[in-house]
């Protein structure tokens, strides 16, 4: 069995306090680690609706199983160190590695002016690039992971890959090679967490540094394909919410954002996963409202599928464990989340 007892080093057990340091200590602690980068080759996936995917992969001699991975909500391959600390990790272990770039961002974002979805196509993403992966030599089974609003998009592609028999007949790859996925801290429901962070002075400075991000990668995609958007409407986005509202909706065939919202949120992908889902969620995450915890624990215990793990502390996407703890559950270092979905990948082969 898997041990996922947690408990963060004590100057970091207020999950705003853990949620600053990993992100802003986080990259010089990654550069302390053992393992070492693996043998990325850069390749140009093909997903959804044909759209180009900028991504890596890394095939260790001997490998296993494969793992197809990407990030949260801004950032790039070039920059999202907590993914390339799974890289390493799981490349050492024998895994074959696949990392992306999702939609509109980073390189994908200079190949494609289409903009997020939030799962609606990136669910489809996540299968197609399994599949063109395995005909690079990766092996079955594929697991999908990722954080943040990435994990929400791993719970799409786990829907996704339940019907490819339906849509992707063509694509090489079948139901019964995608073994299922893992989500950190996944983002549930956007309307109610958005709302959430405005009720603090912190949480508003929060949401405006991500949406200083987001403004930054549409003028990326104006810069490279600027017939695709409308100056205009970029000069409006002011925060997330507007983000959605001037530039992803219309396009997606939405009437407001809330109404797409609620149609992509996380927590209402949750009942239809039939494949070993593991979400692992911190209570003093201070992104999320956590009025969503009992609904999370509810509807994840209807759906036996689902390993729900529910942490007291840990942040959004920070999780670094005390040295007592790395002792007791046997970590060789402080990467806790990582090490859970790790372990519980490996176990699924021996269920």
């Amino acid at each position: 069995m898997i041990n996922f007892s947690y408990a963060p080093p004590w100057w970091l057990k207020d999950g705003l306090a853990m949620t600053l340091y990993t992100a802003f200590r986080g990259e010089q602690l990654v550069r302390q680690e053992i393992e070492p980068e693996p043998p990325y080759q850069p390749h140009i996936f093909t997903g959804a609706q044909g759209v180009p995917i900028f991504g890596w992969v890394a095939i260790p001699p001997n490998a296993h199983s494969t793992i197809v991975a990407t990030y949260g909500i801004t950032g790039s391959l070039d920059n999202q160190w907590f993914l390339k600390l799974l890289g390493r990790k799981a490349y050492a272990q024998g895994y074959a590695i696949a990392l992306f770039d999702w939609r509109a961002h980073g390189k994908t974002a200079t190949l494609s002016p289409t903009l997020t979805s939030d799962g609606i196509y990136e669910g489809e993403d996540f299968v197609r690039i399994a599949a063109a992966a395995k005909a690079m030599g990766c092996p079955a089974p594929f697991w999908f992971t990722a954080y943040s609003l990435g994990g929400q998009l791993v719970l799409w592609a786990i829907k996704a890959a339940q019907t490819v028999s339906e849509w992707g007949t063509d694509i090489g790859i079948c139901e019964a090679e995608i073994g299922g996925g893992a989500a950190i801290c996944p983002a549930l429901e956007s309307t109610r967490s958005l709302n959430y962070l405005r009720q603090s002075a912190i949480g508003k400075k929060l949401e405006q540094a991500i949406s200083r991000q987001l403004k930054r990668l549409a003028w990326q995609i104006h810069h490279h394909h600027p017939e695709s958007i409308d100056p205009n409407a970029i000069e409006r986005v002011h925060d997330i919410w507007s983000f959605d509202h001037e530039l992803v909706i219309q396009s997606l065939g939405f009437d407001s954002v809330t109404a797409y919202y609620e149609a992509t949120s996380g927590l209402y992908q949750l009942p239809h996963l039939q494949k070993p889902t593991l979400v692992l969620y911190a209570a003093d995450d201070p992104m999320f409202d956590p009025s969503l915890i009992p609904e999370l624990e509810a509807t994840c215990a209807a759906n036996p599928k689902i390993d729900l793990v529910l942490t007291d502390q840990g942040g959004h996407v920070g999780y670094l464990s005390s040295k007592t703890c790395q002792q007791q559950i046997q970590d060789r270092d402080r990467w806790w989340a990582w090490n859970r979905v790790l372990d519980w990948i490996a176990h699924q082969s021996l269920v």
